[in-house]
């Protein structure tokens, strides 16, 4: 007899790739495989929970979660319950415009960048009060400052006229466009 017919016959190897990890990966592998999966049905568990609402008017359930004050969700109608805490939502005028800021925060021959707004408001003569885009038309950057009468965007030069928005100097070649604001007793507002 030779040596061939006397090896033991192959044994038949899996096709897996967890069954053909030796033993201790495999079931490492599996811990693992089951701890993730374990982590995502439990992190996902108060989501839906979240999710449940309190619409269910057939069955005259409530939602147990509980009342935080906030919702993202819209709203219609009107509350005449009072708000606290700090909005989004800039303050609107008595004509419905934007409130900016006070008059005095524009000096005389400068201005002030409202950056949540993204607009300038320039004052060149005493009481004239002017409004352009805090983007500069170079490059859609904003604008960083007001200095010697002019609107510096910082990223490549750019200046421009606290007057009318005007380029002065640097690579912009456009002017600011031009926002409308009024002053409505000791405030700016922007107006539509």
């Amino acid at each position: 007899m030779s040596d061939d017919t006397m090896a033991p016959p192959p044994t038949p190897q899996p096709t897996s790739d967890a069954a053909s990890a030796p033993e201790g990966l495999r079931d490492r592998r599996t811990v693992l495989r089951c701890a993730a999966m374990a982590a995502l049905v439990g992190a996902s568990a108060p989501i839906l929970a979240a999710c449940g609402g309190g619409d269910d008017t057939a069955g005259g359930g409530t939602s147990s979660a509980p009342a935080t004050g906030t919702s993202s969700a819209p709203t219609t109608g009107t509350s005449s319950a009072p708000t606290s805490g700090t909005s989004s939502a800039p303050p609107s005028s008595a004509s419905g415009g934007t409130v900016l800021g006070p008059v005095s925060d524009v000096p005389v021959g400068g201005g002030k960048i409202f950056t949540d707004a993204k607009v300038v408001v320039t004052q060149p003569a005493a009481g004239q009060f002017k409004g352009f885009s805090a983007v500069c038309t170079h490059q859609g950057n904003p604008v960083g400052s007001i200095e010697g009468g002019q609107i510096v965007c910082p990223f490549h030069g750019s200046h421009f006229s606290i007057s009318d928005g005007s380029p002065t100097s640097g690579p912009a070649q456009r002017p600011l466009p031009a926002i409308n604001v009024a002053v409505e007793g000791s405030n700016i507002v922007q107006s539509a």
